[in-house]
């Protein structure tokens, strides 16, 4: 066994700084020469000599996307409780605006959608800006009309 296929336990020692001009990193030990960063105990980083650095002054936006639409979801048995609760009028044509006059979607939302959770006895006539695919089958087989709204 040769020294040289064998590098089992070879380890590289750490260039040591600071240990006489003939080591090659002596004097300054590879700091340069005067100035704050050669100096022991320095951390930066984001420090602009006093001034309200750049982090500071640009505006919090973290995860909040700013052009979000906000979209309300109903589920079928959710109408069908406020329907059984006299909230909703299922012979009436129920849309956004109704929702909102009813308090049952707040006033921020600007679209809503019909989702397929539980089940829905009434038959309804719904104009809605969003479907999944099982709600739009569960309301025509009980002989109700889904009307999607073409926005954008």
């Amino acid at each position: 066994m040769s020294f040289l296929s064998n590098n089992f336990k070879v380890k590289i020692k750490k260039k040591r700084l600071g240990r006489g001009i003939g080591s090659g990193k002596g004097k300054t030990s590879g700091r340069g020469v005067k100035g704050q960063k050669s100096r022991s105990g320095v951390a930066i980083k984001s420090f602009e000599g006093g001034q309200m650095p750049l982090y500071r002054r640009l505006p919090k936006r973290g995860f909040n996307p700013i052009s979000k639409k906000k979209i309300a979801k109903i589920n079928l048995d959710q109408l069908q409780d406020f329907i059984d609760k006299n909230r909703v009028d299922p012979s009436s044509n129920i849309n956004l605006d109704l929702l909102k006059k009813h308090n049952i979607i707040n006033k921020s939302y600007i679209q809503f959608k019909i989702l397929a959770n539980g089940n829905i006895s009434s038959k309804i006539n719904i104009e809605a800006d969003f479907s999944s695919t099982a709600a739009k089958e569960k309301i025509e087989k009980i002989g109700g009309i889904l009307k999607i709204k073409n926005s954008k």
